[in-house]
């Protein structure tokens, strides 16, 4: 299903605008939604699933206008949204759970709903935990059963919120390939802040900053938009003066592994005469 977004708006009160006359088309397949927490993505995220009203804009999603109460209900049977923080019943089996929600979607047969169900558990690869207490899963496999919550109906759309937030690297690499498995006769429209994410799962994205689109493209035109702009730079004394540190590495001089510090300029003599890799971004 193709979304079109035209001019869309959502102001909070205080006159917050958390989404600032945004135009994005999201044609079939897998897309990614990349930004910094606060960009505006999760209201993004909340307006298309019918959770939140816009403040000004047009949406429509296939044949469907959002903006209009029957078309928010249109949309929201074809839709298997699995928000950020997904709240299960930690007493439940994941078997309960699903089959509880299946009821929830209107799949009141119950032959057809264990069956719905168990093909489900299958495809998150869950079958043997399926009789577990979800209060004994972990991070991961909660995200997996979030997964299939929103896949019962069968959506031909597919919305997920930061679903790798919190996973070890294991986790991570199975939830994507999980994701991208999906997307081949649907929308799946992934949101997150991760930019591995979507470079090994989506072939387009949009960048949003400050609820505005300041990009949209390839992957590969990201990417090109970084050349002559992020590099890896060996030196054994200070960083440089100007730039932003992304990262930095230790090399065989011992230097320190850093996270991201706001700029490429001497903290203090501890911490930048020694030799190490550092990578940069102007």
């Amino acid at each position: 299903m193709r979304i079109d977004i035209s001019g869309l708006t959502k102001t909070y009160k205080g006159r917050v605008p958390a989404l600032d006359g945004l135009d994005l088309i999201v044609p079939t397949g897998m897309f990614g939604l990349l930004g910094a927490n606060g960009a505006g993505k999760t209201t993004l995220m909340r307006i298309l699933a019918g959770l939140l009203r816009p403040t000004a804009g047009k949406i429509r999603i296939g044949e469907y206008d959002v903006t209009a109460r029957a078309g928010r209900l249109a949309v929201q049977r074809v839709l298997g949204y699995l928000p950020q923080d997904l709240g299960v019943y930690p007493d439940l089996t994941a078997r309960e759970f699903l089959d509880y929600i299946a009821l929830l979607k209107g799949i009141n047969d119950r032959s057809a709903r264990r069956r719905r169900v168990g093909e489900l558990l299958d495809v998150v690869a869950l079958t043997a935990d399926a009789d577990r207490r979800l209060r004994g899963y972990s991070g991961g496999m909660r995200r997996r059963v979030g997964i299939a919550q929103a896949l019962l109906a069968d959506p031909r759309l597919l919305i997920v919120d930061e679903p790798t937030a919190g996973l070890d690297p294991e986790e991570r690499i199975r939830f994507r390939t999980l994701l991208s498995q999906l997307s081949g006769q649907r929308t799946v429209l992934l949101s997150t802040h991760i930019v591995d994410d979507v470079a090994q799962t989506c072939r387009e994205l949009a960048v949003l900053a400050s609820g505005r689109l300041v990009f949209r493209g390839t992957v590969e035109d990201l990417t090109r938009r970084a050349d002559r702009r992020v590099w890896t730079l060996i030196t054994p004394g200070p960083a440089p003066a100007e730039g932003t540190i992304v990262s930095a590495l230790p090399d065989e001089g011992g230097m320190p592994p850093r996270d991201t510090s706001p700029r490429c300029a001497p903290r203090s003599p501890a911490r930048t005469s020694r030799p190490g890799r550092a990578r940069c971004a102007r």
